[in-house]
């Protein structure tokens, strides 16, 4: 998906697509969390805090959906939006469930940019992998992280949450 500017430079057609997809993933990781985050809003469900944590996670996937966006551009390349696919599951059983499957999106999400990290690098593209360093694989260390606490504290709670 290449294309031709004149602001373009140093900026791999494979890292190109890399961008798409990558933002294709956050996007997928936003409709997740949304759909969690309305799962635990409903009347039946009635756990407002835990829906307003999930509310925020897709607020910042979304946002870091933006900001690759806005990096593709700023390369030289161009804004191609793919299809976002459907979460694979409507219903979770319990917030440990819903937890337990963060942690496994936030674990995909990282690998992806990792890969995404190691592709630029392929390419001797320094300024693509200090911006993912920079912007993404901290903070989805830390994200992991935060899952991870959260799931443990879950588990010690038991159902009767």
């Amino acid at each position: 998906m290449s294309s031709k500017s004149q602001i373009r430079q140093h900026y791999h057609t494979e890292s190109e697509d890399g961008v798409y997809k990558q933002i294709n993933m956050e996007l997928y990781a936003c409709y997740v969390y949304a759909a969690l985050a309305f799962l635990f809003d409903r009347y039946e469900v009635a756990l407002e805090n835990i829906s307003i944590f999930f509310k925020e996670c897709s607020d910042e996937e979304r946002d870091h959906a933006f900001k690759l966006m806005k990096f593709q551009k700023q390369r030289g390349g161009t804004i191609a939006l793919k299809e976002i696919k459907t979460p694979t599951k409507g219903k979770w059983a319990s917030p440990l469930e819903a937890m337990q499957d963060a942690l496994d999106l936030e674990k995909t999400v990282n690998q992806a940019l990792l890969d995404l990290d190691k592709l630029a690098g392929s390419h001797d593209d320094a300024q693509m992998c200090d911006y993912l360093e920079s912007e993404y694989l901290t903070e989805q260390e830390e994200a992991i992280k935060k899952f991870g606490d959260y799931s443990s504290n879950l588990k010690r709670v038991g159902t009767g949450l």
